[in-house]
């Protein structure tokens, strides 16, 4: 095929050329996003390795301290249990209490030659039974404390139980000035009562020496201020700050997030050291940089960038290669485009008359029906008037009440088409109300039996009362009827009419059914139709619309008609309808 030159050539390049443009665009937001997304995953996941090695370096660290102070706790325990302690206390010796301890503490107190300094005390003091601190009268070596700090030691009572606490300095500022606390009761064993309390001060292992892991920083934070040897005096401050603001959520003893440090990104977790402690809350502050981090997103970004770079290379050459080959049909397109418009109006024009010929149909067969009401009429008039003679034999008034019948049936006929003719000009609308289909049903079978009954017919029901439906009361009343004359008209001598309802749901079903010759298969398909009359109903009067008129109906009820089934023992037809609440005051 040889493409089309001038206009018709230039728009196909044009098609190609915005081809390739929207692939392109759609390969590389592809490409884009698919990367994003693997970086982002990537990054994530780095993150949660690191996050990982930060908790498994936290618990050892803290296994170690509780190691610690489970060993400090029992060595204080021991300590308050000396007899000489108990007697200086019971005989209330106060002037023997410090000198008696002095030889009980002595290997508690620090010194120059001790293996595990960390184990071993700065200073010790007691409590009275009011909390107050005892002065250390007459002895040496129970630790240096400034008056302002053996204040801070003093507490509200003596407490029962060991406490927790951490003691600041007085006037330095470096880490090693801050003193873990530890309070031990002194039991008396004469009444079991609590004489005295022992407070031993430590040196908190986190703030000496390395590290205590790699690549962490820990301190402590008390009082708004933070103690953190490896960070200078304006980096803590700053970070201080930071764990005041985290602390201060109601509830919150412990959490982890991001900040960065002289610049520098870095993991934070802190933890209560002291729950439940008399003395001031206590927080343990580990720092972990995240400069590793940092370097690895660094290698993941320069590494998705060069592959997203050879990505959108290979799309567009996938895209300049596939808008060639998606363009050829193009060119076919462009030169049967003015056949397809013409061959379009054509069609549009065919429906134009068609939909024409439709309205044409649906006003004549109105009119017609409405020109046909009143010569039927005229016609029933006069034959009523001829009737009612008195010189007619009884031959001539049977054929004329037959002919009378005959106006019926055909006035009948009219209004039906009549129906059916605003229907498919879609005229006819519906005052949807709640319809009591049950009084309806009654009324319906009360009309049944008031008409001659040659066949000697059984009429079972089955249905609640005052079920209602949502609809207008005159159509849905006229489906009614049309359903239960065909189980009339269509069954057999000593036959059974069946008919039920009940709610599935927001829908009701109404079942009518009779016994009589089933319909055949092949008919089964077209009862709907208007005018169809199978062999079954070539001696039963009719003309074909009662179902065709109750199906319409029920669908401009928002429902349906359908046939159930047809078989030798019941042939039975289901209408379906919407449920509807029942109306105030309604039995």
């Amino acid at each position: 095929m040889t493409a089309p030159s001038g206009p018709g050539s230039a728009r196909v390049a044009g098609f190609r050329l915005r081809l390739m443009v929207a692939m392109m665009l759609i390969v590389a937001v592809i490409t884009a996003t698919a990367l994003a997304l693997a970086e982002r995953n990537l990054a994530a996941n780095v993150e949660r390795d690191l996050g990982a090695q930060f908790q498994a370096e936290l618990d050892a660290l803290h296994h170690a301290q509780q190691i610690r102070r489970a060993a400090l706790v029992e060595r204080s325990r021991a300590l308050v249990r000396r007899p000489r302690i108990h007697a200086a206390l019971e005989d209330n010796a106060l002037d023997l209490l410090y000198p008696s301890a002095e030889d009980e503490l002595r290997d508690v107190m620090e010194s120059g030659d001790q293996p595990l300094p960390a184990l071993h005390a700065r200073f010790y003091r007691f409590l009275d039974r009011q909390g107050a601190v005892i002065p250390p009268a007459g002895a040496g070596n129970v630790g240096r404390l400034s008056p302002d700090e053996e204040r801070q030691l003093a507490m509200r009572g003596a407490p029962d139980q060991p406490q927790l606490g951490y003691l600041p300095g007085g006037d330095g500022d470096a880490a090693a000035e801050l003193s873990e606390v530890i309070t031990m009761p002194v039991i008396s064993t004469e009444n079991g009562e609590v004489i005295a309390t022992l407070v031993l001060g430590f040196k908190p292992v986190e703030l000496g020496g390395a590290p205590p892991g790699a690549g962490i920083r820990s301190g402590i934070w008390q009082g708004g201020r933070l103690y953190l040897a490896a960070l200078e005096d304006p980096a803590q401050s700053a970070l201080a700050a930071e764990v005041a603001r985290a602390i201060a959520a109601p509830d919150r003893t412990e959490d982890r997030f991001h900040l960065t440090v002289n610049g520098v990104p870095h993991l934070l977790f802190y933890q209560r050291l002291n729950p439940g402690s008399l003395f001031p809350p206590a927080y343990e502050v580990s720092l972990r940089p995240l400069t590793e981090l940092l370097v690895r997103q660094r290698q993941l970004r320069w590494q998705v960038v060069g592959l997203g770079g050879l990505l959108l290379l290979g799309g567009l050459g996938a895209s300049h290669v596939l808008s060639g080959r998606l363009s050829r049909p193009v060119e076919a397109l462009a030169l049967d485009s003015e056949e397809d418009r013409a061959r379009r109006a054509r069609a549009e024009a065919a429906l134009e008359l068609t939909s024409a010929e439709l309205q044409r149909s649906a006003r004549f067969s109105a009119d017609a029906s409405h020109q046909l009401k009143t010569p039927v009429t005229v016609l029933r008039a006069g034959l009523e008037e001829l009737l009612a003679k008195d010189n007619l034999t009884p031959a001539e008034c049977d054929q004329l009440s037959a002919l009378i019948h005959q106006t019926y049936r055909l006035s009948s006929v009219i209004e039906d088409l009549l129906l059916l003719s605003r229907l498919d000009a879609g005229r006819l609308k519906l005052d949807f109300r709640p319809v009591n289909l049950t009084a309806l049903i009654e009324a319906s079978l009360d009309d049944l039996g008031a008409l001659p009954d040659e066949l000697n017919l059984r009429v079972e029901t089955d249905f609640p009362p005052g079920l209602h439906i949502g609809g207008e009361k005159r159509y849905t009343s006229l489906i009614l009827q049309n359903l239960l004359e065909n189980a009339r008209k269509y069954n057999r001598p000593g036959g059974l009419i069946h008919l039920a309802a009940r709610t599935e749901g927001d829908r009701v079903l109404l079942t009518v059914g009779n016994t009589g010759r089933p319909i055949p298969a092949e008919a089964q398909a077209h009862i709907f139709e208007r005018f169809h009359r199978g062999a079954m109903g070539e001696n039963v009067p009719g003309y074909g619309l009662g179902l065709n008129l109750a199906r319409e109906l029920a669908r401009l009820h928002h429902g349906d008609l359908r046939l159930v089934r047809s078989d030798a023992a019941l042939t039975e037809f289901e209408a379906s309808f919407v449920l509807a609440p029942a109306p105030a005051g309604a039995a």
